[in-house]
């Protein structure tokens, strides 16, 4: 009788779990994908080729979204001298935590290896009312390794009329470059204690977006210069606008952007600016849009 209710009252936890590995051709000169491990709800269907050699891939949730005690992880490698590109198929949706079960959690671990460079450009994370969601990301690059990566965050479901309604969002990122940190990032978001509409935290803003862009080994004189580059592309930092923009550059190895937009699409517009300017001054090479339809 106590094994029976033990099983019937343990939390319910799914562990998902995704491992890609992209690896350079030497032949053909075209990067290709193999998927090392996938288990349900994570799951890729293939991987396409693009110009220059790339290859990309969406990052499927077959579930529709994340649940509450959802234990996903998501891991991939980028050999040496490859070009991949991640997205998903639509935003992530992060459903309301059910009593009882863990937090929904998801972590993200990427290496980039020597030459390698990683387009990480998920569609916007939306946290449901009364949701409880955890992310953690992890990237290490190796020498002369390549990171664009942006994150936009909704306020939940818009059409719904559910602003900030989420119970907790714990946002953590860790970026090493060699082996030494860059940008360790530690972020929780209660509203319910601490209103995200407070003017030290959003104010009049709904949406907000980190967009990190890194390339080891850049002297510094590249950083200033593609920051003074992307500030003059953004908005000055003022409110009563649709967005507004920062930027600053790492330590070293690379510089980070912040928005704060009253909609996604307003962020994306400028994100994809950003990283157009920033592809062709730090690669001499187009940023190619993610294919969302096969």
């Amino acid at each position: 009788m106590s094994t029976t209710s033990t099983s019937l009252t343990s939390p319910h936890r799914t562990d998902g779990r995704l491992n890609l590995h992209f690896y350079l051709s030497l032949t053909t000169s075209q990067t290709n994908l193999r998927v090392v491990e996938q288990t349900p709800p994570l799951r890729v269907v293939r991987g396409f080729n693009q110009p220059g050699g790339a290859a990309m891939a969406h990052l499927h949730n077959v579930s529709g979204g994340v649940l509450g005690g959802d234990a996903l992880t998501v891991t991939a490698t980028v050999g040496p001298g490859a070009r991949a590109q991640l997205t998903t198929p639509g935003a992530t949706r992060v459903y309301r935590h059910r009593s009882g079960r863990p937090d929904a959690v998801q972590t993200t671990c990427f290496t980039i290896e020597a030459g390698g460079l990683l387009e990480y450009l998920p569609d916007p994370l939306i946290p449901f009312a009364g949701s409880r969601y955890r992310q953690t990301t992890r990237i290490a690059l190796a020498d002369d390794a390549g990171l664009f990566w942006w994150e936009i965050v909704a306020p939940g479901r818009e059409t719904r009329d559910e602003l900030f309604a989420y119970e907790q969002l714990d946002m953590t990122v860790d970026i090493t470059a060699g082996g030494r940190p860059i940008a360790i990032e530690r972020l929780r978001l209660e509203p319910s204690a601490r209103p995200v509409t407070s003017t030290v935290r959003l104010g009049p803003y709904r949406y907000f977006s980190t967009f990190y862009i890194c390339r080891t080994g850049q002297p510094e004189a590249v950083w200033i210069d593609l920051e003074q580059e992307l500030v003059a592309l953004t908005p000055s930092a003022s409110m009563g606008q649709a967005t507004t923009w920062a930027v600053s550059t790492l330590p070293r190895d690379g510089l980070v952007v912040r928005g704060l937009g009253c909609t996604g699409r307003d962020l994306q517009t400028t994100l994809i600016e950003l990283w157009q300017a920033a592809k062709h001054r730090l690669y001499n090479a187009p940023a190619i849009l993610p294919r969302k339809l096969y």
